[in-house]
């Protein structure tokens, strides 16, 4: 379960959200739900088997350990790749929504462009000249 919520949620959550810290709190809060939801599952699985005889005492279990931790720092690895790709992007948006922007700032059907210095445009500058 631990394995599918991060396969699901560590990419994409790095993909599309903007903010690196909300992006890891999100995947660690699914991530850790999960995990808590699986080893609940898990231990009750473990007492109905056992529930004949008396609890036994077993070995403990550092592979599961061992393996829930390794998920759980490859899905902040799938976090920051997901930001990376995205990050690119935000960029690449970025970029074509400022070359809009100058483009929406001349005329085009005069051919004028605003003067910074006087605040008149480039036309009205020639007249009045």
């Amino acid at each position: 379960m631990i394995a599918v919520v991060t396969i699901l949620c560590a990419f994409p959550l790095g993909f599309f959200l903007s903010s690196r810290l909300a992006a890891n709190t999100t995947y660690a809060v699914a991530y850790l739900w999960a995990f808590v939801f699986q080893t609940l599952y898990l231990v009750l699985d473990a007492m109905n088997e056992s529930s004949g005889a008396a609890f036994e005492r077993q070995e403990f279990p550092l592979a599961y350990g061992v393996v829930t931790l390794s998920i759980f720092v490859g899905g902040f690895g799938l976090v920051a790749l997901g930001h990376r790709v995205g990050r690119g992007r935000r960029e690449r948006r970025q970029e074509r929504g400022q070359e809009q922007g100058q483009e929406s700032s001349r005329s085009s059907l005069t051919g004028t462009i605003a003067s910074a210095a006087s605040g008149k445009t480039a036309a009205s500058a020639n007249v009045a000249g």
